[in-house]
């Protein structure tokens, strides 16, 4: 007689006539028929069949995000959602926007970015009225206003809002750069920072001086260049009092003060003794 290798699956659902080896998974699965969610987050109220998937769902709160793509360092609170994403890089994104032709990779992301569409931003923050269309956004926003940086580089003690702040932030610590320019293949620590420079060869310099109509790639490079206008220089020299519009050249020109002449000229003619 054939002796089977799988276990018998004798406790089945009235409800679906699902069956499971164990009575303790029919009971769980039934929570799902009869709506009963015991667990309920104490953040946003939303409620759970299992423990498990409160204390999952509870990483979005936190900010805490222990899954990392090695693609992108997109960061995501449970391993498939990671999965999911890896899809994007693979080129599976089966479900398309029709306003934008946009692609993603679940319906879920999909009927998510339609709302930006649509204007739907149900979630307000009181502060500064700025509206969004996850809770999760509102609540990383709202940070900003409550000067909340819960996460810290062990290196330097510098403090982010979000934990993809601090990932990012760490590559300058580690030296690695994973985001790499397509055209010159110049690479750096953030996203952020490749996007600017990306401005370069695209010639976008959006930041316009309403006084001489000169464009910059950077908001920062047009604030410090319209010092110049207002004749604003914040920084000073202790030693001599002389200002400066940007620290740059502050400490440039400190190094005349402390005897550094970083620029010696090599020419033979230095040498030579000048006689008529």
């Amino acid at each position: 007689m054939h002796k089977s290798n799988h276990k018998e699956k004798s406790f089945t659902s009235t409800e679906c006539n699902k069956s499971f080896t164990k009575l303790s998974t029919l009971k769980i699965q039934q929570q799902t028929h009869s709506a009963v969610r015991p667990f309920t987050c104490t953040e946003c109220n939303k409620s759970f069949t299992r423990l498990s998937n409160l204390k999952s769902h509870k990483m979005i709160h936190t900010g805490y995000k222990p899954f990392t793509c090695t693609e992108c360092n997109k960061s995501f609170t449970r391993l498939s959602h990671l999965k999911r994403h890896k899809m994007s890089h693979i080129g599976n994104k089966p479900f398309t926007c029709t306003e934008c032709n946009k692609s993603f990779t679940r319906l879920s992301h999909l009927k998510r970015h339609k709302m930006s569409h649509i204007g739907y931003k149900p979630f307000t923050c009181t502060e500064c009225d700025k509206n969004f269309t996850q809770l999760s956004n509102l609540k990383i926003h709202q940070r900003i206003h409550t000067g909340d940086k819960p996460y810290i580089c062990t290196e330097c003690n510098k403090s982010f809002t979000q934990v993809s702040g601090l990932k990012f932030h760490q590559n300058i610590h580690t030296g690695d750069k994973p985001f790499i320019c397509t055209e010159c293949n110049k690479r750096f620590t953030q996203p952020s920072s490749l996007k600017i420079h990306q401005k370069i060869h695209i010639g976008d310099k959006s930041f316009t001086c309403t006084e001489c109509n000169k464009s910059f790639i950077r908001l920062s490079t047009l604030k410090n260049h319209q010092m110049i206008h207002r004749g604003e220089k914040p920084f000073t020299c202790i030693e001599c009092n002389k200002s400066f519009t940007q620290l740059s050249i502050l400490n440039f020109h400190q190094k005349i003060h402390a005897a550094v002449k970083p620029f010696t000229c090599t020419s033979a003619f230095n040498s030579k003794k000048i006689t008529k």
